[in-house]
């Protein structure tokens, strides 16, 4: 039986951050970081059967075009995922009254829609990109036995690329669902490594006012290739949902919208424009 501390549930019996009980969600599931950007989706719905809020988490789940889909914001950064990946998977895998694990176990369909940077000049603004790779430079997942998921010639290669300092920690790279990608595949789409980094401003090698560990940081990450595969971008999401998703058995794909090139220096002039129509690629596809 899992202990109360570890499996913490409101007085309704919702799970604790997300406000959720079973049954209230679809067998496929859209992230997105802005909990703002949920109803930006679920206005193309039919139909909303149940909507919900918790601190950043927002929940609808409803009909669009005869499908039932939820969509459901996570905040920004791996460990607003690891909230979120463990709590949705206790939804549908664990008996929140016996407090254990079901013999028979649910795999979730979960698809991040994002925003990103992209590393590469001729990945422009307004592009989309499917990550065929997590790279995270986060350390979350390392909390977890991920040597059985992870590419270790991949995370080698980057290591020895980019001249690494593992004193922050060993960068981890976790392959996206192959069945997901099948669906979403079309020669609109870049493909490649996308970095998810543990924070916005120094991670991702900004400089404000503080100096940074790695000012070469960027540059190197852009040349990084592995296998005719490059970095193509760079957020702060979907290492984390990959290799928590593929631990609990859940099929996980992300897609962004590539709002600003970091090579170029460009920004998109109509970001909105760019995501709307990502949502509607998006949606169009699960259907």
């Amino acid at each position: 039986m899992i202990h109360n501390s570890e499996l913490i549930l409101n007085p309704d019996g919702s799970l604790y951050h997300i406000n959720l009980k079973p049954g209230q969600i679809a067998n496929d599931i859209i992230f997105v970081g802005d909990q703002n950007r949920v109803e930006k989706i679920t206005k193309h719905f039919d139909s909303i059967e149940f909507s919900t809020q918790k601190r950043e988490f927002k929940t609808q789940t409803g009909i669009y075009k005869g499908k039932r889909i939820t969509v459901m914001s996570t905040g920004i950064g791996p460990d607003n995922i690891d909230i979120v990946m463990n709590e949705l998977d206790a939804l549908v895998n664990i008996d929140l009254e016996t407090r254990t694990v079901k013999n028979d176990l649910t795999s979730l369909n979960i698809v991040r829609i994002g925003t990103s940077g992209s590393l590469q000049a001729d990945v422009p603004c307004d592009s989309f990109v499917m990550s065929q790779y997590g790279l995270g430079l986060d350390n979350m997942l390392r909390s977890y036995l991920i040597d059985s998921i992870s590419e270790k010639e991949m995370e080698d290669a980057f290591i020895a690329q980019t001249n690494w300092d593992m004193r922050k920690g060993r960068p981890y790279v976790i392959k996206g669902s192959e069945k997901l990608a099948k669906v979403f595949e079309s020669n609109q789409l870049f493909s490649g490594f996308t970095g998810t980094a543990g924070g916005f401003y120094g991670p991702q090698g900004r400089v404000l006012r503080l100096g940074i560990q790695d000012t070469e940081l960027n540059k190197k990450m852009d040349s990084f290739e592995y296998q005719g595969i490059r970095m193509t971008n760079l957020e702060m999401e979907t290492g984390a949902i990959y290799g928590l998703g593929k631990l609990l058995g859940h099929e996980c794909l992300s897609l962004n919208a590539i709002i600003a090139n970091r090579s170029t220096g460009a920004f998109s002039e109509d970001p909105y424009k760019a995501v709307d129509e990502l949502i509607i690629y998006a949606l169009d596809k699960l259907v």
